[in-house]
């Protein structure tokens, strides 16, 4: 992660949620020569996408509770305070789909929907708290 996607309003981080990571993690990497590494996070496994020596994205199973969703990428947008933009989206006639929440080791993030139903993550690192 460089310090300009950690800037507030950046985009930061691009994940697939998926059926069938093995497939998945073939094709990407087929297509775009990512280097995949694959690492255990809370019970589960992620797998970091890299361009060179940088993250760029991820891509994990599917969770349980999404039964039906099909596979699908998503964005996080780099936000000083999650609470605090959460807030503001609902202000702003917007939704929260997931509300805000830790990940060990990477940041707060909340899933939001603005007034028209597009759909996108919002994050804040560390460093940014």
């Amino acid at each position: 992660m460089t310090n300009l996607m950690q800037q507030h309003g950046a985009f930061s981080w691009c994940e697939l949620m998926t059926t069938n990571t093995t497939t998945a993690k073939e094709f990407y990497s087929q297509l775009f020569g990512w280097e995949i590494v694959d690492r255990p996070v809370s019970g589960m496994m992620y797998s970091v996408l890299n361009v060179g020596e940088l993250g760029v994205g991820g891509l994990m199973e599917m969770p349980p509770d999404m039964a039906g969703i099909p596979p699908h990428w998503g964005v996080y947008v780099t936000v000083d305070d999650v609470d605090a933009s959460a807030k503001l989206v609902e202000d702003l006639g917007g939704q929260i789909k997931y509300p805000p929440s830790d990940i060990p080791d990477v940041g707060r993030f909340a899933v939001i929907q603005d007034p028209q139903g597009a759909v996108l993550s919002i994050i804040s690192y560390p460093s940014n708290s």
